[in-house]
């Protein structure tokens, strides 16, 4: 019986741990804009606007498609994340994130993830929230 018990919960530990992970595919669901008592404005995805992220064995890449802005945008790098904190160091990219990338060395946000939802926020000097992309798993 002790056994049952000590293997369920290492199991059930083991499980949660891996749903609240942000290996897999995500695609961004929209933005937020904050303000001095939160969240001030929400920006929708519109005009067949997508933008997709993989993380995968410590690595991450993104694409996003938006049919107003000609430029290609897309990038790929490391990541590594805690409970809620996420650090994306990113190798190279296209070339408009290029431009990003060579006066950006570390892109690091404050994170809130669950099972099938994860938020990116970007804060400011003080800690305050400025702005963050909101995420859905889509495998």
């Amino acid at each position: 019986m002790l056994l049952l018990v000590c293997v369920t919960s290492m199991t059930s530990s083991k499980l949660q741990t891996a749903t609240n992970s942000l290996e897999g595919t995500w695609e961004l669901v929209n933005r937020y804009n904050y303000d001095d008592s939160g969240v001030s404005d929400t920006l929708q995805n519109i005009n067949g606007y997508r933008q997709i992220k993989i993380y995968s064995k410590g690595k991450v890449m993104w694409t996003r498609y938006s049919p107003d802005d000609p430029a290609e945008w897309f990038g790929y790098g490391s990541y590594t994340s805690t409970e809620n904190r996420l650090r994306e160091q990113l190798e190279f990219g296209s070339a408009a994130m290029m431009q990003v990338i060579d006066t950006v060395e570390v892109f690091e946000f404050e994170l809130i993830l669950d099972q099938n939802n994860y938020s990116q926020i970007t804060t400011d000097a003080d800690g305050n929230r400025s702005y963050s992309e909101n995420y859905r798993r889509i495998d």
